[in-house]
């Protein structure tokens, strides 16, 4: 008889919550971490940086104070106590998971996981070795390096390094414009920093609607955020505690920026190394984990969840994994994950947030479509609020009004995301939501005009 019926290695958003719904449906179950609980989101990413990116929202405000006829005198501010901020936040949320763990009666393991083959775990750091009955891989990811961009953690940092960072560097080249690099960009700007974003592709966040990255593009010229797209980083020197970044720009000329730090922001890759995979049987491709709808891999037993299977890296996709392949197992027939649907957001300012397709996926893909726009200079919130950048866009099928995709930037755009995906998961339409009253002045109401516009009857623009 196996130790336990659900093993989870990993204590990530997905490891975790896999553990704590495991317990929810009356499954024995463990979770091996060597590291604090809630993996990289909680400790070293996400949380950390909403509350960097909440105090740069802050200083910012300070700063234009007179606007709202407040005179505050000069501004002075201090980056390592918004890093102590950050932490504290941290350890609250950590303590959290913990006593959740144990609410659940899931033990709690420390030390490092590794498969041995049939259904055993082996746990350096623990001297032990346990068997279940179903192993969930949550093992996450890490900061892909490439080799002409050689990181040394003290100059040329991952956001690992730079989510700690105590000072603000007086100049920082930041590679990859995509979520990641567009949110540093936004913290070290607000707290003087000169920033300059080079990015590959033709635009900043590249993955969101085209509309979307030009207003983003156009809010950071304003705001004197510098970047390039288009361009490359041929490569980076060091000397004498600053870096020579040389670009390859769009017109194939080469230029070099000196700057103290480099932050590296050009993805990730699966941690599948190291945890015995090839012992057990299962599948790697490109250093991801191959799984089907209920997070099955190719091995009997052998689950695999969140930013290790290369789906699509954010922690709420980790922790929808985690309660698909825990519901698999216990036989309840889970829904199937749409990652189309997936909501995505971005929480630099302005702020960004969508779900499901552009509109050039939408043309690719030959659908017949409506676009209802709403700007959010036309909200009464919005400009009560003085945050006018920004737009709420909606790609509606033409024949039936359903959502095939919302792309938001503007203020709190991330906490609007809610409405529309639950109109898309119970079908509703631009009637549904044209029609829904919502309160004035909100910046909600952007969502219904947007849905109005689809159709030609947006009252407000």
């Amino acid at each position: 008889m196996a130790d336990y019926d659900v093993v989870v290695i990993g204590a990530g958003p997905g490891g975790y919550v896999a553990a704590i719904r495991a317990g929810q449906l009356g499954l024995s179950a463990a979770v091996i971490e060597d590291d604090n609980v809630g993996g990289v989101c909680l400790n070293w990413g996400c949380i950390p940086s909403k509350a960097l990116l909440r105090n740069a929202e802050v200083l910012d405000l300070v700063k234009e104070a007179d606007k709202y006829g407040i005179t505050t005198g000069e501004v002075s501010y201090d980056y390592g106590k918004a890093i102590d901020r950050s932490r504290q936040v941290v350890r609250r949320l950590t303590g959290g998971v913990g006593s959740l763990l144990r609410k659940n009666n899931v033990e709690h393991i420390s030390g490092r996981g590794a498969l041995r083959g049939g259904g055993t775990v082996s746990i350096d750091g623990a001297e032990r070795a346990i068997s279940a009955d179903h192993i969930i891989v949550a093992t996450g990811a890490r900061a892909r390096h490439i080799p002409n961009i050689p990181v040394d953690g003290e100059i040329v940092l991952t956001s690992r390094e730079a989510i700690v960072l105590r000072e603000v560097p007086d100049r920082v080249v930041i590679v990859g414009g995509g979520a990641i690099g567009a949110e540093f960009a936004d913290i070290y700007h607000s707290y003087g920093a000169e920033v300059t974003i080079v990015e590959m592709l033709p635009r900043l966040v590249p993955l969101e609607d085209e509309e979307i990255s030009q207003h983003l593009e156009r809010a950071f010229r304003r705001r004197g955020i510098g970047y390039k797209t288009g361009a490359m980083v041929k490569g980076v020197v060091v000397n004498d505690g600053v870096a020579t970044v040389t670009v390859t720009d769009a017109d194939g000329m080469d230029s070099e920026i000196e700057c103290d730090k480099v932050l590296v922001a050009i993805g990730v890759q699966g941690n599948s190394d190291g945890i015995g995979l090839e012992t057990a049987g299962v599948n790697v491709e490109r250093g991801f984990i191959p799984v089907d709808d209920e997070m099955r891999t190719n091995a009997p037993g052998v689950y695999a969840i969140g930013d290790v299977t290369g789906k699509l890296p954010l922690a709420h996709v980790a922790s929808a994994q985690g309660v698909t392949a825990v519901e698999a197992i216990a036989g309840m027939n889970p829904m199937t994950l749409d990652y189309t649907l997936m909501p995505r957001a971005t929480y630099c300012r302005p702020q960004i947030a969508s779900f499901g397709l552009t509109e050039q996926q939408a043309a690719d893909g030959g659908y017949s479509y409506n676009v209802g726009r709403f700007p959010m200079a036309a909200s009464g919130k919005a400009l009560a609020m003085g945050e006018t950048n920004g737009m709420v866009k909606l790609v509606v099928d033409r024949e039936v009004g359903e959502l095939l995709g919302a792309h938001i930037i503007g203020p709190e755009a991330t906490e609007l995301l809610g409405e529309v995906g639950l109109s898309r998961l119970l079908e509703g339409t631009t009637t549904e939501l044209g029609w829904l009253v919502h309160p004035h002045p909100t910046i909600s109401e952007t969502i219904k005009e947007a849905a109005l516009a689809a159709e030609g009857e947006a009252i407000h623009i």
